[in-house]
């Protein structure tokens, strides 16, 4: 008896089935065979931006924030007045030792920045003492500037270190009489509406043209003495250049919004 109503059920279900449009066996011919074009999207049409002639020159949708003329994106760090760095016949940035750091007027989170430094024309001091300076990204996260061309300093605090965090996959420096060139994509943290840590930041920087931290983990806030950490939630924020009281120079900046 239970057999016979299992097997009335089981056929009363699928017939419900089928009355419903849900056969139980496939179709012997697809009903809608597939088309090239039902997976070509063709809106909104992705923006033009026409790249710069040069490699490492600026395409047309960047922010020029150096080019050797004017520090007119910058102030001072210390009391948001002009930037007290100076320019050297007209064509690149240098770091007026003990006068404080530099940071842009602008705000940014995700971007592209592209930046050349040099050591000081004149080597001296050793380890953390040669060349020494920083990117900040948001005004918190070191991006390491150092003359680390035959220069020994502990890994995570080398030209191309995410400073006391992450050490470069490998050390592509340039002598001290030449200039370097970052190139850096940069994916802003992201935090839960309760203030919490949704996403870190992250980061992928070449180092004159070799790749050095591959969409790298950002840890937290930089710090000399301390684990780094995300300590409050934070939006777009200032690129802030440090001054090491050495005259480190910087030349042809730019950035894109991401």
């Amino acid at each position: 008896m239970k057999k016979t109503l299992l097997t009335a059920s089981l056929v009363a279900c699928a017939a419900a089935a089928f009355a419903q449009g849900y056969p139980s066996t496939p179709p012997a011919v697809s009903p809608m065979p597939m088309k090239p074009e039902m997976t070509e999207i063709w809106e909104p049409e992705v923006a033009t931006v026409t790249p710069a002639k040069n490699l490492g020159e600026a395409p047309s949708d960047a922010i020029i924030l150096f080019n050797g003329k004017d520090l007119s994106q910058w102030v001072s760090a210390k009391d948001g007045g002009p930037a007290p760095w100076k320019i050297v016949n007209g064509d690149y940035l240098e770091v007026v030792p003990k006068s404080g750091d530099i940071k842009t007027k602008m705000k940014f989170g995700d971007c592209q920045l592209h930046l050349e430094f040099s050591a000081p024309d004149k080597v001296e001091g050793v380890g953390q003492g040669r060349g020494n300076s920083g990117v900040f990204f948001q005004d918190r996260y070191e991006l390491q500037i150092l003359d680390s061309y035959q220069n020994r300093t502990y890994r995570n605090g080398q030209a191309g270190s995410i400073y006391k965090d992450h050490a470069p996959l490998v050390n592509p420096m340039r002598s001290p009489s030449e200039w370097n060139v970052y190139d850096v994509v940069y994916t802003a943290p992201r935090f839960k509406p309760d203030g919490r840590l949704d996403s870190p930041a992250r980061i992928t920087v070449f180092l004159n043209g070799v790749l050095v931290q591959n969409n790298t983990t950002i840890n937290g806030l930089t710090l000399y003495i301390g684990l780094h950490h995300y300590p409050e939630a934070h939006g777009e924020d200032v690129i802030h250049l440090q001054d090491h009281n050495n005259a480190t120079q910087f030349r042809n900046i730019w950035i894109r919004r991401l």
